[in-house]
């Protein structure tokens, strides 16, 4: 299947008083249409920045992406496109569902206006038409009464609505890359999985390729096709979603999953949380970015950062447990059927 977007060694820096913070360091990654892929990883591991990296929506000189980081949609290098085609690939190509919607929509204009924005500048349309296709667009979304709707403003909504205001924008142009950043943020679980569900639909109905940013493995477990798990800037591991929740070999993924609640659990625990706090993204980070917070740290940890191991065509991890003369750990999956 060929590839949409093909990124390779993606770095983004920021120019902050106290130094260079680097935020993304050397992700890489492809996507075909229709798949979804979900970036995983605590707050503060660069997901977000990678998302809008991909838009170029980062401001230099504040933010910088580094010489030598490829972006490429369609075989075009995104990072030498000029305003104009920029313009164009933004929204029109590759939409973005920002985090939060009663932030990122314009209180002052309804709803409406704001999804047809996009449809006179991308698609050329006069007012009549765009409305028209804003008022389809509420429909697709599942937004009761889109007639109406159309003329509402954001704080008029519920935050489940706004979210599918988001959605209607970022779809109003049938983009090919859909970027999703925290869909489900500040939401109930209920609205939550009605989104994620919405997004599944969308995607099978437009052949839309997602990227999810999120932190929860939970929403993504039923949804993505495939996941990347982020930390302190880098991926740590990846795969589809079966080999990350059922064999996943970074001690960091292994956090992650025991940190979901689990429904039906015969043995009652307390809840996992991981101790420690992630890295200082000013320090070069040589070593191991996991090594402080790590059970199964050894010295090469806190001297070596390890390169990525192929574990199958689509598995992939960078960790030192998987050198061979590292000590045998049991994996979270094993210790799990072990408590069965």
């Amino acid at each position: 299947m060929d590839k949409i977007l093909e990124v390779k060694d993606l770095r983004v820096s920021f120019n902050t008083y106290a130094g260079e913070v680097k935020a993304v360091r050397g992700v890489s990654f492809e996507l075909s249409p229709g798949e979804t892929l979900a970036f995983v990883g605590e707050s503060g591991c660069g997901k977000t920045v990678t998302a809008k990296a991909l838009m170029r929506l980062l401001q230099p000189p504040f933010a910088v992406i580094k010489e030598g980081s490829s972006v490429r949609f369609e075989g075009t290098e995104v990072m030498d496109m000029d305003k104009k085609a920029l313009r164009a690939y933004r929204g029109n190509d590759v939409s973005m569902i920002f985090q939060d919607p009663m932030t990122s929509l314009n209180p002052t204009m309804t709803c409406g206006k704001q999804i047809m924005e996009s449809l006179i500048l991308h698609k050329g349309l006069t007012k009549e038409q765009a409305r028209e296709e804003a008022i389809e667009t509420l429909r697709l979304v599942k937004i009761p009464d889109p007639e109406k709707r159309v003329d509402e403003y954001p704080h008029q909504m519920s935050g489940g609505m706004r979210q599918r205001v988001m959605i209607a924008i970022a779809l109003s142009c049938q983009p090919k890359v859909l970027i999703a950043d925290e869909p489900t943020t500040a939401l109930d679980v209920t609205i939550q999985a009605q989104i994620i569900d919405l997004l599944r639909e969308l995607r099978d109905k437009l052949n839309v390729a997602i990227i999810l940013v999120t932190h929860d493995l939970g929403v993504v477990a039923n949804f993505a096709d495939r996941i990347q798990v982020m930390y302190a800037g880098q991926v740590v591991e990846r795969g589809t979603a079966h080999e990350i929740f059922y064999e996943s070999r970074h001690p960091y993924t292994w956090a992650l999953l025991n940190s979901v609640p689990k429904l039906g659990s015969e043995i009652k625990q307390e809840l996992y949380s991981l101790g420690g706090t992630p890295p200082d993204l000013l320090l070069p980070l040589e070593c191991c970015p996991f090594a402080a917070r790590c059970e199964y740290c050894m010295p090469i940890c806190r001297e070596k950062n390890p390169a990525e191991e192929k574990l199958s065509a689509t598995h992939g991890c960078a960790c030192w447990l998987l050198h061979p003369n590292a000590p045998k750990v049991k994996t979270f999956q094993e210790r799990l059927a072990e408590q069965k």
